[in-house]
């Protein structure tokens, strides 16, 4: 993609009302733009790495063997009145009525719809396991949203359900989970703990969330300097000095909450008669696990940990380019020639590459060099004047660091940094 043909209003003022450093960086850098309280727009960056976020995700619980559909935002609130959750969420739940006064609700979160779904397909125990998920938007009426994508009342959920015959099957499924969620956030370059949790308003059993380290995360966790143990204050007090997993020490830190998997059991299926038929022929209830992620709150987290005082650092995967071609002086015609052919080279390679060709007065090449810092794009390359002398200057966005290439197998000499 070409920068003068893509809309990236990059700012150099802080946002009024932002605080948290992605809230701003995301805001400056023309990722997204604020429409209301809680309500943002994606902008062509934001839009293009939302995508890949949510690739990521699919591609992973694909792999698990789970199942993608896609439900309405809106829901009947007679399904949330079968389980009792219409009168326990609370005012987060957006409701309206339609021209025919039937009663809806803005959809925060699925159970409810799920099990409806899977209740008039699934009927005997053959058809069992099942995981299904949906990659959706989701709507929360939150009382005070605030640091941008992290706590909005609009986000993007991956929210996934499963439906077993035993509860052991059901937490073999519940492993798995755990595995594949480790994997995602590992892909996304990530800093990430496990720990024990609430399972708060969505009930079952146990439940485990997934915590992207950050000094700004609103979750306090412990963890074991020993192992892998965390563990949510809610659920470990935040006097406890011991592991009770391998008896090492334990230390305070800050989370924030990216992903959180569930052991329902037969919370949401018994009152919603959601039932199949076993190997006996009897009616038995669902036995169910749920697992979730805020997928438009991981770019958040992504920029709460890599990041600097020049902006954005994307991690390879994330990141709406990998590499930034950047045209000193776009009206220098052996300068543009040797851009537009490096950066054809490097699409022909299936690399992601933007071109900085603007070449109006008020862009000049400090602008450009700016701009390349605030997004963040992992990798630049610099086309100025000692192109004449068949060198480029190549730029790694985490630390700036700065080397001279040849123009000779310029494309091979840069896959091999990409790799």
């Amino acid at each position: 993609m070409r920068f003068s043909r893509m809309l990236i209003p990059t700012t150099k003022e802080t946002p009024n009302d932002a605080v948290l450093t992605s809230h701003i960086l995301l805001l400056r850098a023309g990722f997204i733009q604020s429409i209301g309280s809680g309500l943002y727009n994606f902008l062509p960056l934001g839009k293009i790495t939302l995508d890949k976020v949510r690739q990521i995700v699919k591609e992973e619980l694909d792999k698990a063997g789970c199942n993608e559909v896609h439900l309405p935002i809106v829901t009947p609130i007679t399904l949330w009145e079968e389980t009792g959750r219409a009168d326990k969420f609370g005012k987060e739940l957006l409701r309206f009525k339609d021209r025919h006064e039937n009663n809806f609700v803005l959809s925060p979160t699925n159970e409810e719809a799920m099990v409806n779904l899977v209740r008039q397909t699934v009927k005997s125990y053959k058809q069992l396991p099942l995981n299904v998920y949906q990659i959706n938007w989701k709507f929360r009426d939150e009382v005070r949203p605030r640091f941008g994508l992290m706590r909005g009342r609009e986000f993007l959920m991956k929210d996934a359900y499963s439906f077993h015959a035993t509860t052991e099957d059901m937490e073999r499924e519940f492993a798995l989970m755990e595995e594949t969620y480790k994997k995602i956030f590992t892909r996304l370059g990530l800093a990430f703990r496990v720990v024990e949790a609430d399972s708060g308003a969505i009930g079952g059993a146990g439940s485990k969330e997934f915590m992207v380290l950050a000094d700004s995360g609103e979750d306090t966790i412990m963890v074991c300097d020993a192992c892998d143990f965390g563990a949510n204050v809610e659920v470990l007090s935040e006097d406890e000095k011991v592991c009770p997993k391998c008896g090492g020490g334990l230390s305070q830190t800050k989370g924030i909450e990216a992903g959180h998997i569930f052991q329902l059991g037969t919370v949401y299926s018994e009152p919603m008669k959601a039932e199949f038929l076993d190997e006996d022929q009897k009616l038995k209830p669902f036995v169910m696990g749920t697992y979730g992620i805020g997928v438009s709150r991981l770019l958040a987290g992504i920029i709460e940990q890599n990041h600097d005082e020049n902006g954005c650092v994307w991690t390879k995967e994330s990141a709406p380019f990998l590499v930034d071609i950047i045209v000193a002086k776009a009206k220098n015609e052996e300068q543009m020639a040797a851009a537009e052919k490096l950066y054809a080279e490097l699409q022909s390679k299936g690399v992601d590459v933007l071109l900085d060709d603007r070449a109006d007065k008020k862009t000049g090449f400090g602008v450009k060099i700016k701009d390349f810092e605030l997004i963040g794009i992992p990798y630049a390359v610099v086309i100025g004047n000692d192109v004449s002398e068949g060198k480029v200057e190549f730029i790694t966005r985490d630390g700036l660091q700065k080397e001279s290439l040849s123009t000779e197998n310029l494309v091979e000499q840069i896959l091999e940094k990409l790799a």
